[in-house]
C-alpha cells in the first residue's frame, strides 16, 4: 500500500497534509485510533512533541523526511503496533521503553496497581517499608509503577528473560528508581520470604485462542508472555503453588486476569489457603486484576 504523499515529487507536501494522508490510510485499512496514531508517528519521525508538531503544521516536508514517515507508516499498516514502532509506551503516567522481547504495558493492567494500592491501603500498610515482588516483571511497568506510589517500599521483579530484565533495569534508571533489583529466575525460584505485596500480569491465553488474537499482540507479542497452557491457568497454578508461603500473614497477592478466569483463579486462591477478594473491573467493566490476601496462620 503506498502513500501518495511519499511520491509526489517537486510538489510541496505539509506537515499537516502528511497528517492527514496517514489518517486516512489507515482508516482505510480498519486500523484502531487512525487519527492519533498518524500524529505520533509524524511527531516520532520529526523528532517533535505534540506541541511542536502543531506548530509546524503548515511547513514542508523535506524528500528525507516524507521517506522517513513512510517507513514507519508501512510498519503501521502491518499491524505493529506502535508503541513498539516509537519504543515507548506510557503506564501509570510514566514512560517505558518497551522492545522485543516485552509485552506493551496496557491501560488494564493499571487495574492491577490499582487493586494492590487499594488493598495495602486497606490494611494500613501503605506508609511502611514495604517488600514487594512483581512476578514476569517485563519492561518493569507493574513493579516500578507501585515503587512510585510506595516511596517506603523496595521491590524485585523476577523473569526468564535475561532481554527482559535489562529493559526493566534501563526504566527503572530513566525513571530514578533505585528502589527496584531484577534477577533472573521462574516466578519465585530465587525469592525468600516474608514478602507483603507480590504482584503479577502472567501468561494467561489459553494455548488454542492465541491464533484468534489480534495480529497487534498475536504477531509482536513474545509468545512465552501470552500462552498461559491449554486453558490459560497454568501460571496461576504455578503461583498459587509457590506464593503463599513467601507472604506474611495479611500480605497481598494482586494478579490479572484473563477473560472468564475470575471464578476459576479465585478458587485456586482459596484451595491455596488465601482469601481472594471481589475481582475489580477495569475501565471496559471487565473483572481484571484479583486479589487475595494470606489469612494469618495459613499457607
Amino acid at each position: 500500500m503506498t502513500l501518495a504523499f511519499a511520491d509526489s515529487g517537486t510538489q510541496d507536501v505539509s506537515v499537516d497534509d502528511a497528517r492527514r494522508a496517514l489518517a486516512e490510510k489507515f482508516r482505510a485499512a480498519g486500523l484502531d485510533a487512525a487519527e492519533l496514531d498518524a500524529r505520533i508517528l509524524i511527531g516520532h519521525a520529526l523528532g517533535f512533541d505534540h506541541a511542536a508538531l502543531t506548530a509546524a503544521s503548515a511547513r514542508s516536508l523535506t524528500n528525507t523526511e516524507r521517506a522517513a514517515i513512510a517507513a514507519l507508516a508501512q510498519r503501521r499498516l502491518a499491524h505493529e503496533p506502535v508503541a513498539r514502532i516509537v519504543g515507548e509506551k506510557e503506564f501509570w503516567s510514566l514512560r517505558f521503553l518497551i522492545d522485543a522481547t516485552t509485552l506493551v504495558p496496557r491501560p488494564e493492567t493499571e487495574t492491577v496497581v490499582e487493586a494492590a494500592l487499594a488493598a495495602l491501603a486497606t490494611g494500613g500498610s501503605r506508609a511502611e517499608h514495604l517488600r514487594i515482588a512483581d512476578l514476569g516483571t517485563g519492561s518493569g511497568a507493574l513493579l516500578l509503577a507501585l515503587l512510585s506510589e510506595l516511596p517506603g517500599a523496595f521491590g524485585i521483579g523476577t523473569d526468564i528473560s535475561t532481554g527482559a530484565l535489562l529493559l526493566a533495569r534501563a526504566n527503572a534508571r530513566r525513571l530514578g528508581i533505585d528502589r527496584a533489583h531484577f534477577v533472573a529466575c521462574d516466578l519465585v525460584a530465587a525469592l525468600g520470604g516474608p514478602l507483603d505485596l507480590i504482584v503479577s500480569n502472567p501468561p494467561y491465553v489459553a494455548t488454542g485462542d492465541i491464533a484468534g488474537l489480534a495480529p497487534e499482540v498475536r504477531e509482536f507479542d513474545p509468545r512465552a508472555a501470552l500462552d498461559g497452557g491449554t486453558d490459560g491457568l497454568n501460571f496461576y497454578r504455578a503461583i498459587t503453588a509457590t506464593v503463599p508461603a513467601l507472604l506474611r500473614p495479611g500480605g497481598v497477592l494482586a494478579v490479572e486476569l484473563g477473560a472468564g478466569q475470575a471464578r476459576p483463579v479465585a478458587d485456586l486462591f482459596a484451595a491455596a489457603g488465601l482469601a481472594p477478594l471481589p475481582a475489580r473491573a477495569d475501565l471496559d467493566g471487565r473483572p481484571r486484576a484479583l486479589v487475595a490476601k494470606r489469612v494469618s496462620g495459613k499457607a
